[in-house]
């Protein structure tokens, strides 16, 4: 019969089996990054998801991100109402759009900047009285910037009828339009399309945020059920762009910034390194940490009510379409 001192004997031979068992299997068991498709636009704005990805921080918080840079609002929006994307990030007028017009069920989770937007025409505009029977190049007519630039013409006394409109894409395919046909007259561009546009004899209108106000452009939206169904995943992915973003503002890494814009975007040099100086311009840049700004969405959800509804409509409150618990535990999670 085994003594009580032999017993015991045997049990903690037996732990220190299983825990050296448990240190030498734990690589081998290390859990699987989660993949996540993420989908942004092909312009400067998407910088904190390349940097996030070369300087492997999504995959320290446990992601192999899919990044997909679409042509347009719309097939960015179809992506995500079909499940081919997780989460979007974009103008979160697109959400609206997607929640208004398409009765999807979308909810933005996050902010990102103002836009970086300004109303560039070609080199032999003067002014706005200018662009009466010119067209205007836009991604889609029915959201976010084209909403944009039909109120800043509207101040200037130019009703749809005035002008026209061609519904190109994203900002490379408005810079392309027009920089190959002087008949597109003039559009919204955002870095570092605006930064090429002068450089090519273009000239700036104005930025959007000078002539409209605070504008919440661009920030992250997801279908609401996948949000719901993977609550801590999102805030750790979104805890991961922050991380990503503080990257980016962060002047010690401006030479790994500048070459990743250089790369990704095909930039000189010299365009590259005036590009970055304004994506961390704080009165024109990116957002510090992506925080969302209310004020700015009220704007939005004003600009869309005058354009887009019938006369008379309610504005509706900003909870239908925001949900910010998901950023808020990402806050947690990496620090303020």
């Amino acid at each position: 019969m085994i003594g009580d001192w032999q017993f015991l004997g045997v049990v903690s031979l037996g732990a220190l089996m299983s825990l050296a068992a448990a240190v030498l299997a734990g690589p081998a068991q290390a859990a699987e990054p989660v993949t996540l498709r993420i989908n942004a636009f092909p312009n400067a704005k998407a910088l904190p998801l390349h940097a996030g990805i070369a300087h492997g921080i999504f995959a320290r918080h446990g992601f192999a991100i899919e990044l997909e840079l679409t042509e347009g609002s719309r097939p960015q929006r179809e992506g995500l109402a079909s499940g081919k994307t997780h989460v979007a990030h974009s103008a979160v007028d697109n959400a609206l759009a997607m929640i208004e017009v398409a009765k999807e069920d979308v909810v933005i989770v996050s902010g990102g900047d103002s836009g970086m937007n300004e109303f560039f025409v070609q080199g032999q505009i003067n002014g706005f009285a200018d662009l009466r029977g010119r067209t205007l190049v836009v991604d889609a007519p029915d959201t976010a910037y084209a909403l944009q630039l039909k109120k800043i013409l509207a101040r200037h006394e130019l009703g749809a009828g005035d002008y026209k409109v061609n519904p190109v894409g994203a900002g490379p395919f408005r810079f392309k339009a027009m920089m190959e046909d002087k008949s597109n007259a003039g559009g919204i561009l955002n870095l570092p399309f605006t930064v090429q546009a002068e450089a090519a004899g273009m000239k700036s209108l104005g930025r959007t945020i000078d002539m409209l106000g605070a504008y919440q452009a661009a920030g992250a939206f997801t279908m609401r059920k996948w949000a719901e169904g993977n609550r801590e995943t999102l805030a750790r992915y979104l805890a991961a762009y922050v991380e990503s973003l503080r990257f980016v503002r962060d002047p010690a890494n401006k030479a790994a910034n500048i070459a990743i814009l250089i790369d990704k975007l095909k930039l000189s040099p010299r365009e590259a390194e005036r590009t970055y100086a304004l994506l961390l311009d704080p009165a024109f840049g990116f957002t510090p940490d992506a925080a969302f700004d209310r004020e700015g969405f009220r704007n939005v959800l004003a600009l869309r009510a005058e354009l887009e509804r019938k006369a008379g409509t309610e504005v509706p409150p900003p909870e239908r379409y925001v949900d910010l618990s998901y950023y808020e535990r990402a806050m947690q999670l990496v620090g303020r």
